[in-house]
């Protein structure tokens, strides 16, 4: 029974540390009133420049790195939009969920010879405690940190402040513009470490598979942890664990192999009916802020 149960555990945490990074970066960026449905652009595009570098560096920390990079401009750019243009942060989302993978294809064939795959990385980030992959740990470590700078510190009540009512944090002298730019591209930045972990760790290349709704699975996971680090880890851990059946058990006869590849998408569809109605954002989400609005 523990010989059937340890691979699929083994695998679900493989697969938590990608939603985990793209949830986190969900939960600051929404904390602070911006909605971020771009999540899975982002993603993308971390999970090629991840590739990408790491093949051509060597070092897939370098690739690492290059992934988050990656994902925080294209967060800029969602931010500019959003807070210094007002506009609508669903609409600015989606465009980022078409050029995170568009711009991704485009480069892939350029650095690539005409691929829309990169080539496998010679050296993936590597595994501790015998056969845990680092991002599980950096996932876990990271869930605490923000935590304690959202609960614990001076900066994390000024998000919280900014998310809530902004106008009253306004005049308390707190930089409403500027916290928010801070937080959506860090969302950013954690959401092009999430793609990174995809091909660095999980598989050892980029593809137009290698993210397929594990950005949306991460909004899901925030909405689901009710907008909280640990929560979203929770329900990212619940995700993974679809995940992980779906891979463990892809070769049992009686299950059709249709219906566990569906698993983690149906999973995120029910969980979304049942608790986005229970789960309460911050109040001036999605809220475009004016100094001087009330």
């Amino acid at each position: 029974m523990l010989n059937d149960i340890l691979p699929i555990l083994g695998t679900m945490l493989m697969y938590s540390a990608p939603l985990i990074f793209g949830a986190l970066g969900g939960v600051v960026s929404e904390r602070s009133g911006v909605i971020n449905i771009g999540i899975e652009g982002m993603m993308t595009f971390g999970a090629f420049m991840g590739a990408a570098v790491g093949y051509y560096s060597g070092n897939p920390w370098i690739g690492f790195l290059a992934g988050g990079v990656a994902g925080a401009l294209l967060s800029a750019l969602h931010a500019i939009a959003s807070i210094s243009f007002n506009a609508d942060q669903t609409i600015s989302g989606i465009a980022l969920n078409l050029i995170g993978p568009g711009l991704s294809l485009f480069l892939c064939r350029v650095m690539f010879s005409d691929q829309t795959v990169t080539y496998p990385v010679q050296n993936k980030l590597p595994k501790v405690f015998g056969s845990i992959d680092i991002t599980v740990v950096i996932a876990l470590v990271l869930t605490a940190f923000i935590w304690f700078i959202l609960y614990k510190t001076k900066w994390g009540l000024r998000i919280r402040a900014v998310g809530e009512h902004p106008a009253a944090a306004d005049t308390l002298g707190v930089n409403v513009y500027a916290i928010r730019y801070v937080s959506v591209i860090l969302s950013g930045l954690l959401s092009g470490f999430g793609g990174a972990a995809m091909t660095l760790a999980v598989v050892s290349q980029f593809s137009p598979a290698a993210i397929s709704g594990q950005g949306f699975m991460a909004l899901a996971a925030v909405i689901f942890g009710k907008w909280t680090p640990f929560g979203a880890y929770g329900a990212c851990l619940l995700f993974a664990f679809a995940q992980a059946l779906t891979v463990n058990l892809g070769g049992v006869n009686f299950v059709p192999s249709e219906i566990l590849n569906m698993l983690p998408y149906v999973l995120t569809i029910v969980i979304l009916v049942l608790f986005v109605g229970k789960s309460v954002a911050p109040k001036a989400d999605g809220v475009p802020y004016e100094k001087g609005m009330r």
